[in-house]
């Protein structure tokens, strides 16, 4: 086993499993996990524009602003499902405190009509489940690869590295994510006092489980996060309502 370290946001100090065997290089053994996986969490694979935004207004998909810590680089649909934008947030913000950079991330869903000429007939873009990522300069390229191997090794996701552009395309696995994700928060995920405090989302959560739970309303927590609607992620940090 090999020990890394890395900070504790994203991976635990270690992994299991020794990721010198592995491989950034895409395989046919990998394309088929991906699309198993799908198929697994009964993803449809978008055709259109159209139907990306029914599954938008129906909440399979969530936009995935700009942040802070990445940009979106020419991305035509910025959506994804909610563990990706999940995804995202968390590994930026280690990346740029590693590298003093901003993550860039060039690709999120993709209907079927809109994906490039040398797309795989079986690329998992379409189902919002994949990302990619602009391959950096040397001096964070490491960084970046290590922990997005030991991420694949702890079985969340499948990474590989295109060349035409040089990027590396990650398909996220998003109920394996969020469990992963769960695991390593568990000891903050109650983060709150009485009268107030915060809460840190966790797989399952709706507003109203956390209202009955701390003792407060849907309308108050909505009140006090500035929330328009009852969707919420993995992840996401509220403030209880004092």
């Amino acid at each position: 086993m090999k020990t890394w370290t890395v900070l504790p946001f994203l991976l635990v100090a270690a992994v299991p499993g020794d990721i010198s065997g592995q491989s950034l290089r895409g395989s046919t053994s990998s394309l088929d996990r991906q699309n198993r996986v799908a198929r697994e969490h009964d993803f449809t694979y978008i055709a259109t524009p159209a139907q990306l935004q029914r599954f938008v207004d129906q909440g399979y998909l969530v936009r995935v602003p700009e942040g802070a810590d990445y940009e979106l680089h020419e991305i035509s649909f910025p959506y994804a499902r909610p563990e990706v934008r999940l995804f995202i947030s968390r590994l930026a913000s280690q990346y740029r405190r590693a590298c003093g950079e901003r993550l860039v991330v060039t690709s999120l869903t993709r209907p079927k009509n809109r994906q490039p000429r040398n797309a795989s007939p079986r690329s998992v873009h379409p189902t919002g489940m994949a990302l990619d990522l602009r391959r950096p300069d040397p001096k964070c390229r490491g960084w970046l690869e290590r922990v997005l191997l030991q991420l694949e090794g702890s079985r969340v996701l499948e990474v590989s590295l295109e060349r035409r552009p040089p990027h590396y395309h990650v398909a996220l696995f998003p109920r394996q994510y969020a469990a992963y994700v769960e695991r390593i928060t568990r000891a903050s995920a109650q983060q709150y006092v009485a009268g107030g405090g915060r809460y840190r989302v966790r797989p399952g959560d709706s507003l109203w489980r956390i209202a009955r739970r701390h003792d407060t309303t849907v309308t108050r927590l909505r009140s006090a996060n500035n929330l328009n609607g009852s969707r919420i992620y993995p992840g996401q940090v509220l403030t209880l309502p004092g």
